[in-house]
């Protein structure tokens, strides 16, 4: 028998990325002060330090710029999931951010893949965007 997977720590940052996450939609941060986007959810624009943000829906389609395959599990409720791939994702829209690339062939992945954003349900309801190749 496998675990349950652990939900996200949700905070006031985080707060609406996670309600998102649960309808299966992708927000990022977009800062109307200077016009760039941003991932990890804050309340400060990290480009130019505004509070005047919006939530905006990605794409959901994005690149690998690098990975790494885990081999051991540092927690109880990954064990049965070794090996899997960890990697940093460029989204389209301009953010990295961190996600597991699930799927048969993620064992193949490679720097440079397409990927597209996929939903992975944890414990308490909630879903992480994970993300999936997409055959080049």
């Amino acid at each position: 028998m496998t675990q349950e997977l652990p939900a996200p720590i949700v905070n006031a940052d985080s707060q609406e990325f996670w309600a998102a996450a649960r309808n299966d939609r992708l927000l990022i941060r977009k800062c109307r002060a200077c016009g760039k986007t941003h991932f990890m959810p804050r309340h400060l624009c990290p480009a130019c330090w505004s509070a005047d943000l919006e939530w905006v829906q990605s794409s959901g389609r994005g690149t690998v710029h690098s990975f790494t395959i885990i081999r051991r599990a540092s927690v109880p409720e990954f064990a049965a999931r070794v090996p899997y791939v960890v990697a940093l994702i460029d989204l389209e829209e301009g953010p990295r951010m961190m996600a597991n690339i699930l799927g048969e062939d993620a064992l193949k992945t490679e720097i440079g893949d397409p990927v597209e954003v996929c939903f992975e349900a944890r414990a308490e309801g909630a879903r992480i965007p994970q993300f999936v190749r997409k055959v080049k």
